[in-house]
Parts: structure tokens; sequence; C-alpha cells
């Protein structure tokens, strides 16, 4: 396929790998991928069936089981990503799993953030308002917001399904989003569109999948924090308390804001028209580390909001200690029923032979 200049540097910036610094990042890439799909699926789905399947269905379970999911369903595809780059930036999986792929890492970012958020505001109005959320909060209410966050995920992850696609280029198949919709990049009308476009989809992005949803989060914490400061039948709770809190925001901040700003970063690269060697070369660097550092949020969302629940894991570990306890106990069963077979064929052949 024939490409104009524009075009072709698009695409080359995607997979560019001219430095041994750049291979360098690109292999911490793929072990950081793995790491996170193999902690991911386990701890995701050991929350999973601990909280659908263990535990009693309360509000809490049912943030914890949804947030787990929307962490599952993201890094059990981690693998493609894996292939992706392990194979210089090819992608051998077709039109469809790029813009699937594409669409379930955009998923997992605004369910997970909302759901997030959700769980802090139920936290919130709970330490505020217990009277009132002893009476109001329900499991129903609870799916149905939920449900919301899902539906509300979707409609923003639209933009990644619809401007995903794939080209060939230097014998590569390139997975890249093509805000044009087509391969003509060569008026000034199209690369105006293409501007908009990438412009408006990274700032929607970065205002509905962090800005917002931080700010909400800090906001209904440092309310629990102060109240918790000021109520004394509180304050034998509050070091706990504030243990998991600074957790959590320092996670969450941690984790997403590097990845916020050098997409803000790489939005601006382009509509520079790649005339910056300062932001070229900060991208090469700053895309692939900060990738890695989000995805790995989705691992430890299982140990932040759910194993620090004494609750929980209590039930993991009598669940664990169940199984075990049963397949011992069919393994001893089985050996009794073996010995009797013996028995009673010995038996058999002992009157025979008498008689």
């Amino acid at each position: 396929m024939e490409m104009n200049t524009t075009l072709s540097s698009i695409i080359s910036t995607t997979i560019d790998e001219h430095t041994e610094q750049d291979k360098s990042l690109h292999t911490m890439s793929v072990v950081i991928y793995c790491l996170d799909f193999v902690l991911g699926v386990i701890g995701n789905g050991v929350v999973i069936w601990v909280t659908g399947f263990k535990m009693k269905k309360t509000v809490k379970t049912v943030w914890f089981l949804n947030l787990a999911v929307a962490d599952f369903l993201f890094t059990a595809f981690l693998p493609l990503s894996v292939v992706y780059v392990a194979q210089g930036f090819h992608w051998p999986f077709g039109k469809f799993m790029c813009q699937l792929n594409s669409s379930l890492t955009s998923l997992n970012l605004f369910a997970s953030v909302y759901i997030l958020v959700a769980i802090s505001v139920d936290r919130c109005v709970s330490v505020v308002w217990p009277v009132w959320a002893q009476n109001h909060r329900s499991i129903r209410k609870a799916s149905c917001i939920t449900l919301g966050v899902w539906v509300l995920a979707l409609i923003l992850s639209v933009p990644q399904f619809v401007f995903r696609d794939t080209i060939t280029f230097d014998d590569k198949v390139v997975c890249y989003n093509n805000f044009a919709l087509s391969y003509d990049y060569e008026t000034q009308s199209v690369v105006e569109l293409i501007n908009f476009r990438h412009q408006a989809m990274s700032i929607t992005r970065f205002i509905f999948g962090f800005l917002v949803p931080f700010t909400v989060i800090v906001s209904c914490y440092s309310v629990i924090i102060h109240r918790v400061r000021r109520n004394r039948s509180l304050a034998g709770q509050s070091g706990r308390a504030f243990k998991i809190i600074a957790a959590v925001i320092t996670t969450f901040f941690l984790c997403w804001t590097p990845y916020h700003i050098f997409s803000l970063i790489e939005m601006v690269y382009h509509m520079t028209g790649r005339q910056s060697e300062s932001l070229g070369f900060a991208i090469s660097i700053g895309i692939p580390v900060t990738s890695s550092l989000a995805y790995l949020n989705s691992c430890l969302n299982p140990l932040l909001y759910v194993f620090m629940g004494q609750d929980f894991k209590d039930k993991v570990r009598k669940s664990i200690l169940k199984a075990l306890e049963t397949a011992f106990q069919e393994d001893v069963t089985a050996s009794h029923t073996e010995s009797r077979s013996m028995n009673t064929i010995q038996s058999k052949e002992s009157m025979e032979h008498c008689a």
C-alpha cells in the first residue's frame, strides 16, 4: 500500500525502535505486561470467585465484584499486547481484535475509575450520614449504580473502537488511531480534522477518566479524614482508615497521572507537526513506561480494596482450607473404598479356597 509522507510519519512514530534505549523500554514493557497478566488474572479471579460465590452479597461485594470484573477483562487480553510489542509492533490478530483490545483498555480505565468513585462516595456517605446510609444503602441501588457505570464507560469507549485501525507498513501490520477514518492525509482540511479528533479524545479521556474522578475521590477522603479527626468515636479506626485512604489516593495518583500527562504531551506532539525533537524523545521514553505503570493499577486494585479487608482475607483462608480438606477427604474416602474392595476380594478367594 502506497502512503503519503504524513501518514507514513504517523505510523513510524508508533513502531520506532532506532535506539537500544527504545528496545530496552519495549522489553521492560513486555516483562511488566506479563507480570500484570499473571497477577491481574489470578488476583482479580480470586476476588470474583470469593465476592461472587463465597461471600454474602452486600453493597461492598457489589463494588468489589464489578471492579474485579473490569480489571479481569483488561488483564485477560494483555497477552495480545505482549505479542504486539514482542514482535516489534506487528499486529497479527486482525482489525477487529485491534479495535476490541484498545476498547477494553479504555473500558477498564473508565469502569474502574468510576467504580472507585462510587466506593469513595459510598464510604463518605457512610461516615458523614451513618443513619441515612443505614436506611437507604441497598444492594439493588448499588447494582443500578454499577450498571450505570458500565453504560457510561461503554459510551466513553466508543471513539476508541471507531478510530482504531490497522495498516501494513514496512512489512508490519500496525494497530493505530486512524482519526481520518481513511488513508488520505494530504489535504489541509483532513489534517485539521485529525488534530481536532485527536485533541477531543485526549482531552475527554483526561477530564472524564482522571481529573473529575480524582477530584471526587480526593474530596471524599478529605471529608472522611476531617470527620474521623473530629469524631472521637471513630478515633479507634483512624489509624487503619488513614493507611487505606493514603494507599488508595497515592496508588491511583502514581499509576494514572503520568499516563494522562504523556497522553496530553503526545497530543501536542502530533499537533505541532512532529517538529519538536524534545517532545518526540519524551514520548518515546514516557509512553511505554507510563502505560506499563497504568496497567499495573489493575493488579493493585484487589490488594488495596479487597485484600486489606479482614472479612475477605478470612473468607479466602476458610475457602482454601475447606477446598484442601475436601480434597483430602476424597482421597481418604477413595482409600477406604479401595480397602473395602480388596478385603471383599480376599474374603471371596478364601471361601473359594476352603471350598
